[in-house]
């Protein structure tokens, strides 16, 4: 069951014939797949039947095996009990399985207790993982099922599609065609998923098979198998042949429906004797046995299936790549369809559901339904679950169904348990429709050792794996959580993004919080950078050597502050280094200005860390800002300046870190030019005034800019960069306030409308008591009175009022003060 094969069996809205996807792993868990020579020798069995040279010779005549083709749906547990039961019932000494044969190797860990579906199988081309593609199984697969069986019976079992070395190196076949989407709308359906559960999920097992062959074979009456698809199907047929040819008396193929009526004839068939069903009549699972006469695999045999030559001659010459092939867990939410899995189904937690739940699903599912919600502190009893069955069942009567399927379930939740509220119904179709389950494999599973390393690492660290994003603090004063934190920044070094730094919900420098979502692609991601080191620490420290060699001085800087998060103390030397020898060579004062607050955090850590060595490079890069911020200000643009007065607030942090004296009279003298921007001119005023070290008087400053001399839109760019810091200088200081009331008053229509994109930019970044307060002292007017020129400073205080507060104040100063003032 590959996730990229364009033609196939019963695969739902999303699927093509076979319900499978073509295309890369980049573009969904898709693309074509792979495997790895065995070293068992298949290889040149493989050639013997003639793939890799010329036709297959003539066989001799054998005894046509008893052969049952198990024709399915991917992921449907309808199929999937009736595949169980029906191996079961015929007790077949070979199992094959649709899926790259190059797994044979591994078939034999699905017995493992450790194994845990979902799982898939995962192919890949070393050198190139991205070349990769994955077979998902999950508890209600057919497929799966069929291997249950095979490891609880002790019969071999196969995998018959066409190998993965092949298929990765094939172009796959667009996706053409719905099967499941046709007979829905045969039937007069508007919805795939619920024709099959009318038709399957909810009819008993007893036809499945029956139905979903005979669909299949109406269904692709006249279609002619072309490119990958009629590749696969040969070979599917070139396994049945040789099995034959090796004696199985009892063979078993679940495969895509799809495939059926191209393993099994019409005419191989004997007639049923299965009452017929009202829904669609049909045969049973094609089961040939000696009565039927000579079938498709003994050699020439009849009917309308191609010969082995054919199939022979179709399969010489196929391109082939060296490929690797493991287990890896898998998730729910990957087997959904719109996940971009071309088998996938739209609810498989309600499709585990139907499977596993022995009787009374609608009961079991609503009970479920109802405990999660009231883990939310949501008020659900057990008359709101009785009532919900109600409902569910009612509906089900009104709309025609043989049971209540997941529309009406759903329904029943919105309305009783959730009460309409959207928002707890989403909640259970994140946790139970779609489910949140994610496998296991055994440690016996091949991995590459870097795979390996971060399985034991979490494991130390006690970070168990989930598929559901969550939060995590970090306290990295606590040993474990300080491991935790190294860990996660050495995955992001290596482009495997387990977790996803947020912003803490502690100010102290001690507390991280991340996101962790693990997602199957990070194995793949985990394969592409094995390539680096053995061991994740191994892994990034040689990645960041890597990524050091071409990097520019900020990304150096930003580097050196990620080696210490990571604790990679054998890759920062050389990454220091690099700096060294870039800064002395790098003359462009915007590269040192970004470069420098990393930089200056990182030598806060101190010696302990090793970074003993950036004092004197810090030092020497802040003097060259100093010496050519002057320059490097001349001629910006509005883009340039906005640029340079973020590299300026950068620099004006870590300046304060190691004592800003120098950097400050650089600002103090610049600040005496008068051809400055004027977004960098206001922003430098407030940086030398919260600093008290700006010369003259900051309302005379404000009121020199805001005259009328100057253009408009630079007096807004200048209170742009001077209110940057924050808004509660208007509040406190009257006089700036009516700087800039007067000067918004006095602009004309046309320049206010000019500047007001300027200034909704401005205001919109205070908070939202702060931008309350300016509004409360406009409205009120006495502060601007008394900070206009030539004003009462006092005018906005009345004595009176004030008269007990002094009272107070001077009673609590005197008792303090033993009575002196």
């Amino acid at each position: 069951m590959p996730a990229e094969i364009a033609a196939g069996a019963l695969s739902g809205p999303d699927g093509g014939p076979d319900g499978r996807q073509g295309g890369g792993l980049g573009g969904g868990l898709s693309g074509g797949r792979g495997g790895s020579r065995r070293g068992d020798g298949r290889d040149d069995r493989s050639r013997a039947e003639g793939g890799e040279g010329g036709p297959q010779e003539p066989v001799p005549d054998l005894p046509v095996p008893r052969l049952s083709v198990l024709g399915v749906r991917h992921h449907g547990p309808g199929s999937a009990r009736a595949v169980r039961d029906e191996l079961d019932r015929i007790r077949p000494d070979l199992v094959l399985v649709e899926g790259p044969p190059e797994a044979d190797g591994l078939v034999a860990l699905a017995a493992d207790p450790g194994m845990r579906p979902p799982v898939a199988l995962l192919a890949y081309v070393p050198g190139e993982p991205s070349r990769a593609a994955f077979w998902p199984f999950a508890e209600f697969s057919p497929e799966w099922q069929a291997i249950a069986y095979a490891a609880r019976a002790g019969v071999e079992v196969r995998f018959c599609d066409l190998p993965a070395a092949h298929s990765l190196a094939l172009d796959a076949d667009p996706v053409r065609r719905d099967p499941i989407g046709e007979l829905a709308r045969a039937a007069g359906y508007d919805d795939p998923e619920r024709w099959w559960e009318d038709l399957v999920e909810h009819r008993g097992e007893a036809r499945t098979l029956d139905v979903v062959a005979e669909a299949m074979r109406a269904v692709r009456e006249g279609h002619v198998a072309e490119g990958v698809e009629a590749r696969r199907e040969a070979y599917m047929r070139r396994t049945l042949r040789k099995a034959a040819r090796e004696g199985f008396s009892r063979i078993a193929v679940a495969c895509g429906a799809w495939h059926l009526p191209a393993l099994t004839p019409p005419t191989s068939a004997p007639p049923t004797s299965a009452p017929p069903t009202p829904a669609l009549p049909g045969g049973r699972a094609r089961e040939a046995g000696p009565a039927a006469g000579p079938g498709p695999y003994a050699p020439d045999g009849p009917g309308r299936l191609p010969s082995a030559a054919e199939d022979e001659r179709l399969l010489r010459g196929l391109p082939k790549v060296r490929v690797e092939m493991t287990w890896v867990p898998w998730t729910h939410g990957r087997l959904a369809a719109g996940a971009g899995y071309g088998a996938g189904v739209a609810a498989p937690g309600w499709y585990e559901h139907l499977f596993t739940a022995p009787d009374r699903p609608v009961e079991r599912w609503l009970a479920r339904a109802a405990a999660i919600l009231r883990e939310e502190d949501l008020p659900v009893s057990s008359a709101h679950v009785i009532e919900a069955v109600r409902l569910a069942e009612g509906l089900a009567a009104l709309r025609g169904r043989p049971l209540a399927g997941l529309p009406e379930v759903t329904d029943a939740v919105r309305a009783v348990l959730c009460g309409g509220d959207e928002l707890p119904v989403e909640l259970v179709q994140r946790r139970m429709v779609v489910g949140e389950r994610l496998g296991r494999v055994p440690d016996a599973t091949p991995m590459v050792p870097l795979r390996r390393d971060l399985r034991d690492e979490q494991r130390r660290l006690r970070m168990k794996p989930e598929v559901m994003a969550g939060e995590h603090d970090l306290d990295l004063r606590r040993p474990l959580d300080l491991g935790r934190s190294r860990l996660l920044h050495r995955l992001a070094l290596l482009g495997v993004p387990w977790g996803t730094p947020r912003r803490a919900r502690s100010k102290g420098s001690f507390k991280e919080s991340w996101s962790l979502e693990w997602r199957p692609e990070l194995d793949v991601a985990l394969i592409e950078a094995a390539v680096w080191g053995i061991t994740v620490e191994a892994a990034a420290t040689a990645r960041v050597r890597d990524l050091a060699g071409g990097a520019g001085l900020p990304e150096l800087a930003a580097l050196v502050e990620r080696c210490l998060l990571a604790h990679l103390p054998d890759a920062l030397p050389y990454v220091l280094g690099r700096i060294e020898d870039r800064a002395a060579l790098d003359g462009e004062v915007r590269h040192l200005m970004g470069a420098l607050p990393a930089l200056v955090r990182a030598r806060r850590y101190g010696d302990v860390r090793g970074t003993e060595g950036l004092t004197g490079v810090t030092e020497s890069m802040l003097a060259r800002i100093c010496a050519g911020l002057s320059p490097a200000l001349t001629g910006l643009d509005e883009d340039a300046a906005r640029e340079m007065t973020a590299l300026m607030d950068g620099v004006h942090t870590a300046a304060a870190l190691m004592g800003g004296g120098r950097w400050l009279a650089t600002l103090a003298g610049i600040a005496r030019r008068d051809d400055l921007p004027g977004l960098l001119d206001g922003r430098i005023v407030r940086i030398l005034f919260d600093a008290e070290a700006l010369e003259d008087d900051v309302a005379a400053r404000m009121a020199r800019s805001m005259s009328s001399g100057n253009p408009p839109a630079r007096s807004a760019a200048w209170m742009e960069g001077f209110l940057s810091g924050g808004g509660l200088l208007l509040v406190h200081d009257p006089r700036l306030l009516a700087t800039v009331d007067a000067w918004l008053t006095g602009l004309s229509p046309e320049a206010f409308v000019d500047v007001l994109p300027l200034l909704r930019r401005t205001f919109g970044a205070f908070p939202a008591p702060e931008r309350r307060m300016i509004g409360r002292r406009v409205r009120s007017g006495g502060a601007l009175r008394a900070g206009s020129p030539g004003g009462d400073e006092e005018a906005g205080y009345d004595d009176g009022l004030a008269a007990g507060a002094v009272r107070t104040v001077r009673d609590i100063l005197g008792r303090e003060t033993g009575g002196r003032l």
